[in-house]
């Protein structure tokens, strides 16, 4: 009987440390990286909307540029793409269908996970991500902050 009493209780504080902890990831910066070796030092964030929503394919250097979008964290592509254009994922989404459909122009490519996303960048120069500013390692170069 006293569990019940105390079963409120129980659920709102699991609820209250759910909220606390998606708060935390949800105020993270994301930042955008590239290889450590390329050679562009900062975009500008024309230059990304440019390359990630498939206007341009290459850096403001000339050279093959890849972005790369996550798969499996929604929660970070979402915040990504409405700093980036102010649009919601699903409008993005719509988006990249349409222009698929045409076969103008090509996406993204997709990594499933930001460890795959770290892998990828380590080893492939033309790679551009974005990540949490926790999780840039030695082997990127961040080349722009959202404010």
């Amino acid at each position: 009987m006293n569990l019940f009493k105390r079963f409120p209780v129980i659920i709102a504080f699991a609820l209250l440390t759910q909220s606390f902890a998606f708060m935390a990831q949800a105020q993270e910066k994301v930042v955008v990286v590239t290889n450590f070796n390329n050679d562009v030092q900062f975009l500008d964030k024309k230059g990304l909307i440019d390359l990630f929503m498939g206007k341009y394919s290459a850096f403001p250097n000339g050279k093959e540029a890849t972005p790369i979008d996550v798969a499996l964290d929604s929660e970070l592509k979402s915040q990504f793409y409405k700093s980036l254009v102010g649009l919601p994922l699903a409008r993005v989404n719509a988006y990249w269908s349409r222009l698929k459909f045409s076969g103008r122009v090509k996406p993204p490519a997709i990594e499933q996970t930001l460890d795959d996303i770290k892998l990828r960048l380590k080893e492939d120069e033309s790679a551009l991500a974005y990540i949490y500013e926790s999780n840039v390692t030695d082997s990127m170069k961040v080349v722009y902050r959202f404010d």
